[in-house]
């Protein structure tokens, strides 16, 4: 197996032991996935081709797709939301 592989492997593990943490502690890991996955998807897709960052790209949406969303509506200009847990930490 290669080194993608295997770190994509672990790098799909890490998001769901993030999502057992409290909410205010998941930040930080968070914004590092979010961050490293196009890395990660670049390194794999050199390594093995298109299909598998299809497959890989297809996985980092699914497991992030709150994020993106609320990122992509700010970056639009849209109205958004924050999750009930931060907003009562704001009052």
């Amino acid at each position: 197996m290669s080194w993608s592989l295997i770190l994509a492997c672990l790098w799909a593990v890490a998001p769901a032991i993030t999502a057992m943490l409290p909410m205010r502690a998941q930040y930080l890991p968070g914004i590092t996935l979010l961050i490293s996955a196009p890395f990660l998807l670049a390194f794999l897709g050199y390594q093995h081709g298109i299909w598998l960052v299809l497959i890989g790209l297809a996985a980092a949406v699914s497991m992030f797709r709150n994020p993106l969303i609320y990122f992509g509506r700010r970056a639009l200009g849209l109205p958004v939301s924050l999750p009930k847990e931060l907003q009562e930490r704001d009052r």
